[in-house]
């Protein structure tokens, strides 16, 4: 006989759901439509027992462990301060390490090249960052749909999405590696690329992008280390290519002077790293609650279809850097031309204040990060109140790093700027420019975290809004024509030094943007949890 208690439970939160006049996600109910439709996934949604003591192996393969399902159930149950505690200082310190390759390979080759070495790092940006785009694509979706179905209690989807998220990275990274070597002249040259520097950043651009595969993978499933309730180990794993790269950077271009080549030879030594032993994990790892098998790896194209668009988001927002690295670039060769620091100048100064700004980023990305298992598992669960704590205590977290790097950039200028190698001549625009670009440090979390709590809840639309409107709505517009209004009505600044001006406007107005709608989404999940308790309590009558 068919089993209909599940399916009356279904009518009864469905009707519920109307009388409290909420509405469903239509995007995240697609999504589960699309996979429960889909008859090649061969998965069985409707009983949900692939995981049970009395059916101890599921239909891909994976043996049931209660020790190892308690490592993701945990999310639901666990004390949310402790949990959180858990998961950010590993993801913290994750991204942190994640961006010291940047910053690495920027300290060697400013004390080894100088200014130049400077700029062709700034210059290979643009390119860097679309490479990232698709790494975070892959990995952030598909790390959000398996979070949102583990608290469905639908691990069978779970796996099959990492699978396929395997596959994505390694057919994508060879895309993107093909792409990169074809279009590269064109890429660098709209990155504002000089003369002077164009050769050394294609000769660092052909080098980087042999390592996209190893990139994609380590970089996509380091994610789902964090998701299956080992945050540490997604530290190490990064550790571990972090440390491989700085001793490889300083022995090839500090050593060796292999100047860009050795620093591009480096990372993609340090990438590598990083992939293996994120693989091991998911391959010889007997505690691991996910393992990699062939019946995993078909590839399904809906499937695909759904990672990337809850990747979207992060896509998006990667995207618009880069525009906004194009359009910063080039502004600081045309208005660099005009000024005494001259074009090189400005791009080797600006090129350390990006990675200054980027590494203070890394850390509200960390806490983003380590949040989102957590917030999808319990908003899947409809655990609403959890939902609602861990925004609340994400946002202290956010706000004290940022209060942390205003501090850092105020009490220690000198020294950082003098640990890249800048420059005497180039100091007092390198120190005002990280000073007043960072100004609003301890509140730009808040736009970090509603986008990241709305893409772990499967609202990417909304998630690439708050996302874009800092980047594209507010700053390149700043970017093209503050300074245009500084030369035409002299506003007591130069045009060039309006450029790091344009940072602390766009703050203010995503802030107030983000502030908005997350504040209607609490009112929403307020909703939510009350028709959930009432819900349950004329369930139990």
């Amino acid at each position: 006989m068919p089993d209909t208690t599940r399916d009356d439970s279904t009518r009864e939160e469905e009707c519920a759901k109307r009388e409290s006049g909420l509405k469903p996600e239509p995007l995240l109910k697609q999504i589960e439509a699309d996979l429960e439709l889909d008859v090649t996934l061969e998965l069985d949604l409707r009983d949900n027992e692939d995981y049970t003591p009395d059916e101890p192996v599921s239909k891909s393969g994976m043996q049931y462990s209660p020790k190892r399902d308690d490592q993701i159930n945990r999310m639901g149950t666990a004390p949310l301060g402790k949990l959180i505690l858990e998961f950010a200082v590993p993801a913290i310190l994750s991204m942190v390490v994640n961006g010291s390759y940047n910053i690495i390979s920027s300290i060697f080759l400013g004390l080894r090249l100088g200014e130049l070495g400077l700029a062709t790092a700034q210059a290979t940006t643009p390119l860097m960052i679309m490479a990232m785009a698709v790494a975070v694509l892959i990995g952030a979706g598909g790390n959000a749909l398996a979070a949102v179905k583990l608290g469905e209690g639908k691990r069978e989807v779970a796996e099959r999405v990492i699978g396929n998220t395997f596959v994505l990275s390694i057919a994508l990274g060879f895309l993107c590696t093909i792409a990169a070597i074809l279009l590269m002249d064109p890429i660098l040259w709209l990155s504002g690329s000089t003369e002077q520097v164009h050769e050394m950043a294609k000769s660092f651009v052909l080098i980087i992008a042999i390592g996209f595969v190893p990139q994609f993978l380590g970089s996509g499933f380091n994610n789902y280390l964090r998701t299956a309730g080992n945050p540490s180990g997604a530290l190490y794993t990064m550790l571990a290519g972090a440390l491989v790269s700085t001793g490889l950077s300083f022995l090839f271009v500090m050593v060796f002077d292999w100047g860009v080549v050795g620093s591009a030879w480096a990372t993609v030594g340090g990438m590598l790293v990083t992939c293996l032993t994120v693989l091991y994990y998911f391959t010889l790892s007997k505690d691991f609650p996910f393992k990699l098998k062939r019946s995993l790896l078909v590839p399904k194209l809906r499937l695909m279809a759904n990672i990337c668009v809850l990747g979207s988001a992060s896509f998006f927002l990667q995207i618009a850097a880069v525009v906004i690295n194009l359009v910063l670039n080039n502004q600081l060769v045309t208005y660099g031309a005009l000024d005494p620091i001259g074009s090189e100048g400005s791009l080797a100064a600006m090129g350390v204040v990006m990675r200054i700004a980027q590494f203070s980023f890394f850390t509200l990305l960390g806490v983003t990060v380590a949040t989102q298992p957590i917030l999808g598992y319990n908003y899947g669960a409809e655990i609403y109140g959890r939902v609602k704590s861990t925004i609340k205590i994400s946002m202290i977290w956010v706000m004290a790093s940022g209060v942390f790097f205003w501090l850092l950039v105020h009490i220690f200028p000198v020294q950082i700027v003098e640990l890249f190698g800048v420059k005497a001549e180039l100091h007092d625009f390198t120190i005002k420019a990280i000073q007043v670009m960072m100004i609003l440090a301890p509140l730009v979390g808040l736009q970090v975290l509603t986008s990241g709590y709305f893409q772990s809840t499967g609202q990417p639309i909304k998630s690439m809004f708050v996302s874009l409107t800092r980047q594209l709505l507010y700053l390149v517009p700043l970017l093209l024509f503050l300074p245009i209004l500084v030369q035409q009505f002299a506003l007591g600044i130069t045009p060039l030094e309006s450029i790091y001006y344009t940072y602390p406007v766009a703050d203010v107005l995503s802030i107030i943007t983000a502030g908005g709608m997350l504040l209607r989404e609490w009112r929403r999940l307020t909703r939510k949890q009350k028709a959930r308790e009432q819900h349950l309590a004329q369930a139990a009558a």
